[in-house]
C-alpha cells in the first residue's frame, strides 16, 4: 500500500512535509525497519542470492457475483427453454469445443483456451473469499486467516526484479464487503498487494497525483520524483541497509509508473481492449466494467509482477435496472451487454500475451464465486448455485483446446471429472514452479500450512 501527502500542512508532517502516518503505511511493504514482520528487504537479499531469471506470473480475474456457467461455456441447446434460454452454441476453431454465441473472439482462439466445466465444491455466498484463497469458508482455518493467493507466492517467492513488487491487486473496492479481497491472512501486512487502483483513491496518492490523472505521465512521473527527492532529502533513509534503500526505490520505480502509465501504450492495442468507467460501480455494489484493467495487468506482468488480481463487472443478475436504466426482469439484456465486452477484452489479453511472447510465462484464470441455477425464474432470473461452476484458463505452457469436465443435461450437476478450487490453485502454483505438496507457510501458532486445501493436486489435463 502506498500513499503519500496526505496534506502538506497536516499538524502529523514532519518537518520535510512528509506524513508520518503514511510514511509508515510506506513502511508496510518497502520494510523499513528490523525484525520477522518487515520482509521485503530481505526478499530483495534473497533474490540478489538466488539469481533467478525469467518469472512466471498469473493473471487472476474475478468475475463479480458469480457469473450464470450454462449461458457462457456449458450450454445446454437440446434442454427445456426455461433451462437452455436464448443463447446457443457456436462452434471453436476446437472440433467439438462449443461455447456461446456472443463470443465469437473467444471461439477463435479456443485452441490457447482451457474450459472447465465442473467446478464443484463452491461456497453458496456473495463473497471472493473462495476465488481469492482457494478455501471453504465454511471449513476451520487458522487463527488470522488463510492468506490470499497473491499473499503466499509473495511469501514463497518474493519480488522477481527490484523494481516490481512481487503482487499487485487492480481490484476496485466494492460496497458490498465481502466481494473484496480477503487480505493477507496470518501472513500479515508485510506481504499485502500493491494497490494502485480503489474506489476511495487512498491506496496510491502521491503527491497530488490521483488515479484520474494516471493517463497523464508527466504528471504521474512527477509525482514519483517529488517523493524521491523528499526522501533523499529527509533523514528518514540515514542508517538503512541497502535492501531497504533498493525496497523504497522499488516504490518509487519510474519503472512501476510506466506500467501503470496507459498514455505509453499504442492507441490500437488500448481499443482492442476497450475502455470502461471506473467510477460506475455496477449494480451500485458491484465493480467497475473496466476492460483495461486487463490491460494494466499485462503491463504489470510485462515489468515483473508475479501475481495481478483484478475484480471485472457485476454478474449477479437478477433483473432490475440495466445498464441503460430501463426496467427488465430479464437477464438476458445484461448478458447481451456485458458479454460483448468480455469476449472483447479477454480475447484482447490472450492475443496480446501470445503476440508480445508472454504466454508461456503467464497464466490467466478467470472465474466467480458459483454458477447458476438451471432454471429461470421469472423472478429472480438464474439464482445462486454452488453445485457446480465454470472457469476459464489460458496461458502457461498448459495443454489448451480442452475442455475439462461435464455436467448433466441441464448443468445442475457434475457428472464428469469434477475439479476443486484447489486443483486451479495447485495448477497455478506448479506453472510458478512451487510444489504444494513440499512447500509450507507458517501461520500465527508456529505451524506450517500447505499452499492448497486437502492437498489438491494439479489439474493433470494441463501440466505434466
Amino acid at each position: 500500500m502506498l500513499t503519500i501527502a496526505e496534506g502538506r500542512h497536516s499538524t502529523r508532517d514532519f518537518c520535510d512535509g512528509l506524513s508520518r502516518r503514511n510514511f509508515l503505511r510506506i513502511g508496510t511493504l518497502a520494510a523499513i525497519g528490523t525484525g520477522g514482520g518487515w520482509t521485503l528487504p530481505n526478499l530483495l537479499r534473497a533474490e540478489s542470492l538466488s539469481g533467478r531469471k525469467s518469472p512466471k506470473s498469473v493473471i487472476m480475474i474475478y468475475l463479480v457475483g458469480g457469473p450464470p456457467h450454462q449461458d457462457m461455456f456449458d450450454l445446454k441447446p437440446e434442454a427445456p427453454r426455461e433451462i437452455a434460454g436464448p443463447w446457443r452454441p457456436i462452434a471453436t476453431n476446437v472440433p467439438g469445443f462449443e461455447i456461446c454465441e456472443a463470443f465469437p473472439r473467444l471461439a477463435t482462439m479456443a485452441d490457447k483456451l482451457t474450459v472447465i466445466r465442473s467446478l464443484v465444491g463452491n461456497q453458496h455466498d456473495h463473497d471472493a473469499i473462495q476465488v481469492f484463497n482457494g478455501h471453504d469458508p465454511k471449513k476451520q482455518k487458522p487463527s488470522g486467516g488463510w492468506p490470499q493467493f497473491g499473499t503466499m507466492v509473495s511469501k514463497v517467492q518474493g519480488p522477481s526484479r527490484p523494481e516490481s513488487p512481487p503482487y499487485v491487486s487492480l481490484c476496485y473496492t466494492c460496497t458490498h464487503g465481502p466481494y473484496n479481497e480477503p487480505g493477507a491472512g496470518f501472513l500479515g501486512a508485510a506481504h499485502t498487494p500493491f494497490r494502485p487502483l480503489g474506489e476511495t483513491r487512498d491506496d496510491m496518492i502521491l503527491n497530488g497525483v490521483t488515479l484520474e490523472r494516471l493517463a497523464d505521465r508527466k504528471s504521474l512521473l512527477k509525482g514519483f520524483d517529488i517523493i524521491r527527492r523528499e526522501i533523499d532529502q529527509s533523514s528518514m533513509m540515514t542508517g538503512l541497509d541497502a535492501y531497504t534503500e533498493q525496497a523504497m526505490g522499488l516504490l518509487t520505480s519510474s519503472k512501476l509508473a510506466e506500467a501503470l502509465d496507459l498514455s505509453r501504450e499504442d492507441p490500437r492495442t488500448i481499443a482492442r481492449y476497450g475502455t470502461g468507467d471506473p467510477k460506475i460501480m455496477i449494480d451500485s455494489n458491484g465493480a467497475p466494467r473496466v476492460p483495461q484493467s486487463l490491460l494494466l495487468a499485462r503491463r504489470l506482468i510485462e515489468a515483473g509482477v508475479r501475481v495481478v488480481t483484478l475484480n471485472y463487472s457485476k454478474w449477479d443478475w437478477h433483473g432490475g435496472l440495466n445498464a441503460e436504466g430501463r426496467a427488465d426482469n430479464s437477464i438476458f439484456v445484461r448478458e447481451a451487454e456485458d458479454f460483448p465486452v468480455f469476449d472483447q477484452c479477454v480475447s484482447a489479453l490472450v492475443e496480446d500475451l501470445h503476440q508480445r511472447g508472454l504466454a508461456d510465462d503467464c497464466a490467466v484464470v478467470v472465474w466467480g464465486e458459483f454458477g447458476r441455477t438451471p432454471k429461470i425464474s421469472s423472478i429472480v432470473g438464474r439464482d445462486h448455485w454452488p453445485q457446480v461452476n465454470c472457469a476459464l484458463m489460458a496461458g502457461g505452457t498448459m495443454r489448451h483446446g480442452q475442455v475439462i469436465g461435464a455436467t448433466d443435461r441441464i448443468a445442475g450437476e457434475a457428472i464428469a471429472r469434477p475439479v476443486t478450487f484447489g486443483n486451479v490453485y495447485a495448477t497455478l502454483f506448479h506453472h510458478l514452479g512451487i510444489d504444494v505438496d513440499q512447500t509450507t507457510i507458517t501461520d500465527l501458532n508456529g505451524r506450517p500450512q500447505y499452499l492448497v486445501e486437502d492437498h489438491a493436486e494439479p489439474l493433470a489435463e494441463l501440466v505434466s
